[in-house]
This record gives C-alpha cells, sequence and structure tokens, in this order.
C-alpha cells in the first residue's frame, strides 16, 4: 500500500536550501491514486492541445481546451488543498504549531492571483 495511514509529514533532513525537499507527506492509497489519475488527464489534454498547435487547429479551439485544463487544474488545486487542511493543517495545529496557519493564508492568496 502506498502511503502511511496516520498520514502525517516526515521532516527529511537535507543538506540543500530547497523546500522541496524539506518536508514530505506520506498520503494513502486512495488519495494518491486520485491526484495521480487527475494529473494523467492533465497531462493528457495539455498534450493535446500541443497536437492542436501542431495541427493548425483554429484558435478557438485551442483556447476552449485551454480552458478545460484550467479547469482541469482548479479541480486539482481544489482537491489536494482540502487534503492538506483536513490532514497537515489540522495535524500541525493539533501539535501547537499555529506558524501552518500562516502558510496557509501565504499559499491561499499565491492560489488567489
Amino acid at each position: 500500500m502506498k502511503g502511511d495511514a496516520n498520514l502525517k509529514e516526515n521532516v527529511n533532513t537535507c543538506k540543500c536550501d530547497c523546500t522541496c525537499c524539506e518536508r514530505k507527506k506520506n498520503r494513502d492509497e486512495k488519495e494518491y491514486k486520485d491526484l495521480m489519475n487527475r494529473l494523467s488527464r492533465i497531462e493528457g489534454q495539455v498534450r493535446g492541445i500541443r497536437g492542436m498547435v501542431e495541427n493548425d487547429a483554429y484558435c478557438v479551439d485551442i483556447l476552449t481546451q485551454v480552458a478545460a485544463v484550467t479547469a482541469a487544474l482548479n479541480s486539482f488545486n481544489k482537491v489536494l488543498l482540502a487534503n492538506h487542511i483536513r490532514t497537515c493543517v489540522a495535524d500541525d495545529i493539533r501539535n501547537g504549531n499555529d506558524a501552518v496557519v500562516d502558510e496557509l493564508v501565504n499559499t491561499l492568496q499565491k492560489l488567489m492571483r
């Protein structure tokens, strides 16, 4: 099974200053499969758009497909954000890490640009 039933974050000791490997999230199998399926569909849509451009498709048709990808990415963000709040944020608050609220606010501000 992919992931941990407790859905706890693991702190990774990385020697670089990047943020991508400081923290990790063990997702349960259902969440992992759902996110990966969504990303696979989005990836297919983007490849389709590329094919449309390569085949000189009409601009409005391409724009329609781009709008569909944008909607799919927004939907992905909503699912991921909801899971994040239910697990990571809630666990951190329960453990006394109130700084996670500021991180959430900053994340929401980025998503709303």
